[in-house]
């Protein structure tokens, strides 16, 4: 029997609510040979833990210091990346939430496929078999130690107005956590974008860009490596299969740079 030396290569999809990040992490797992997807929402506290606003009075679900249990969060990925598979006793909510269905063209897919099964006869031929684990979250650049074990750093920036309509457009969140598998829907209390979700999200990113601008600053040297996707920028939109074929070329660049 073979023997392989596992390299796990955790690929961060970082960027606001409704995004597009959890559609682009389940295209690239699609795409991949021995992909997961890790998502950050399963890291929620229970309900009854979550803070409540100070101000706004209201469970403040967006809150970087308090929407995600960060000690778990940062135990996990050590975890992956230390054994290679997603520990049993992990439990996603991602299927109770609505599923909405962006696909990629047909031959997009079959190309990218293709092109990735080929990286991994590569790497197995150096006796490598690389494990990619795809870590979608909302507030993904928000914890250094999170961050120091991303191998590849991706963030989708998407325009406010284009995110509040999207969110408003959607029915709800199921809050289920490890401790609470059935969970509870939760759904946005009036003004909710407005007083807790953009603001939760200028909060954690705009150390990212110059001047704090999250909307058109250029990013800046505060998360290395930081590759900035923008779907949706004048004069440069992006269809599903260019921020994908974009990405891919950002992993295939890594997969070929591994050595033995």
């Amino acid at each position: 029997m073979n023997e392989f030396r596992d390299r796990v290569v955790l690929v961060g999809v970082g960027g606001a609510t409704c995004s597009g990040k959890t559609t682009l992490a389940k295209h690239l797992r699609s795409i991949l040979p021995n992909s997961v997807i890790i998502h950050q929402d399963d890291f929620a506290p229970p309900e009854e833990l979550i803070p409540i606003h100070p101000v706004h009075n209201v469970a403040d679900w967006d809150s970087p210091q308090g929407a995600i249990d960060w000690p778990r969060v940062r135990a996990f990925l050590k975890s992956v990346k230390e054994n290679g598979v997603i520990p049993p006793d992990h439990r996603s909510h991602d299927h109770l939430n609505e599923q909405k269905d962006i696909p990629i063209t047909d031959s997009a897919y079959q190309e990218l496929r293709t092109r990735f099964q080929e990286v991994e006869d590569e790497q197995r031929k150096k006796g490598i078999r690389i494990i990619w684990g795809l870590v979608d979250g909302f507030l993904l650049y928000w914890d250094k130690e999170v961050i120091d074990q991303l191998d590849i750093r991706f963030f989708l920036r998407v325009p406010h107005d284009i995110l509040k309509q999207r969110r408003h457009e959607r029915h709800g969140y199921h809050t289920a956590v490890q401790f609470n598998p059935e969970g509870s829907l939760w759904r946005d209390p009036p003004m909710y974008w407005e007083h807790i979700v953009y603001p939760a999200y200028i909060e954690a990113h705009e150390y990212i860009f110059e001047n704090g601008d999250v909307e058109n600053g250029q990013l800046t040297e505060s998360v290395s490596g930081l590759v900035a996707i923008e779907p949706v920028k004048e004069g440069a939109e992006m269809s599903v299969d260019d921020i994908v074929r974009s990405s891919c070329g950002v992993l295939w660049n890594f997969a070929h740079a591994l050595n033995t």
